[in-house]
């Protein structure tokens, strides 16, 4: 069902005041091309189904392809969780949450490439040394987290969401599953600590905020979230198709758009409650504006035997050994699917760029001698 509303129609119906409600340049341009995304703007493409029986032609706008734009998504997460879970194992996998806390905020407001980097290399750090301590595991374990920088009121609540396998790889090349039974991980309490002295540890050195800053910093507890483990091989793809590219705020939640920008909202505190919000549109865009990543920033990482330079070699060997889940495989049609008969597909006759199609577009298409 497609949403009433759009972040793209707020974007638009201020698109004099975007370059006041940004910090950098990037962050406009990026909110500019998802105000274009699927418009003239971005030129388009003239379809035909091929059915004998329809022949229905169809005017099409082109994507931004925006990895923060609301209708950009949905084909990327599709193709990422077919791939990732091709590289599942037959072994319990845990959900592990990193939050840093508010006083935080500025560093991300300011320097969110260097924060966010090191928050990833502090949760694999945390990770790892768990992993590695003989009174935990005592093996090479590896992790996939995503970097979500948002809460639900659309303000700033950076946190990496971590899978976790129970388990990793010991020094002579075997597995061994993690302790508790598949029940637990590492302690929580343990590791929040451990993180939080390494997480501040890490900005000292790389930043000049007053002593007083970390003091703060260690007067709080930090929060690391360790859920109870999946259920199953098939409930880790669900998640991951839910959590990897997800954005700050999708178009379904937008319930109006009268004096400004009405959303809903999950109030955690309270137990989950739903919710409405209503922000101006200045401020909507403000806080929208937060949640631009720097420009090529990875905010999908994996590490250990997860990584990219090690999976190929470790995983075929590792599913023959404990067994690969037996999940159902969905193909993905590269062929798209008339909206009108349901049976045809369509094929592209004429591509146009921002100045639009030719004038009587459809009469030319039927008949190409006009």
């Amino acid at each position: 069902m497609q949403p009433r509303y759009e972040v793209a129609q707020v974007l638009e119906r201020n698109t004099d005041q975007l370059h006041k409600l940004t910090h950098n340049s990037w962050q406009l341009r990026t909110l500019h091309a998802l105000r274009r995304c699927r418009t003239a703007a971005l030129g388009g493409h003239i379809d035909q189904c091929n059915h004998p029986g329809c022949g229905k032609l169809h005017l099409s706008y082109n994507s931004c392809r925006n990895r923060h734009c609301p209708k950009c998504q949905g084909h990327k997460r599709e193709e990422w969780m077919q791939a990732r879970g091709a590289e599942l194992l037959n072994v319990p996998y845990f959900h592990v949450v990193f939050t840093l806390p508010q006083e935080l905020n500025k560093l991300a407001l300011y320097t969110p490439k260097h924060l966010y980097s090191t928050l990833f290399a502090t949760a694999w750090e945390v990770i790892s040394g768990f992993g590695k301590n003989p009174s935990f595991l005592g093996a090479q374990t590896g992790m996939i987290s995503i970097l979500h920088t948002w809460g639900q009121n659309l303000s700033l609540h950076p946190h990496l969401h971590c899978i976790v396998p129970g388990g990793g790889i010991t020094k002579n090349g075997k597995w061994k599953n993690a302790n508790g039974k598949g029940k637990y991980l590492f302690p929580v309490k343990a590791m929040s600590k451990v993180f939080r002295a390494k997480m501040v540890a890490a900005l000292r050195k790389q930043s000049t905020e007053p002593y007083s800053f970390y003091e703060q910093l260690f007067a709080k507890d930090w929060v690391v979230y360790c859920k109870q483990p999946f259920y199953g091989p098939a409930q880790v793809v669900e998640y991951l198709g839910r959590y990897t590219h997800k954005i700050a705020i999708s178009n379904h939640r937008i319930k109006s758009l009268e004096k400004g920008v009405t959303f809903s909202m999950k109030e955690y505190r309270h137990g989950g409650k739903k919710s409405t919000l209503t922000l101006s549109d200045k401020e909507f865009i403000r806080r929208f504006a937060l949640h631009i990543l720097p420009k090529g920033f990875v905010r999908i990482r994996h590490y250990g035997i997860l990584s990219s330079c090690r999976k190929k070699h470790i995983l075929p060997g590792l599913q023959q050994l404990l067994g690969s889940p037996n999940l159902p495989r969905q193909e993905q049609s590269k062929h798209r699917c008339c909206p009108v008969c349901k049976k045809g597909t369509l094929v592209t006759l004429l591509a146009f760029d921002s100045r639009g199609p030719p004038e009587n577009w459809q009469q030319k298409m039927k008949n190409p001698d006009i």
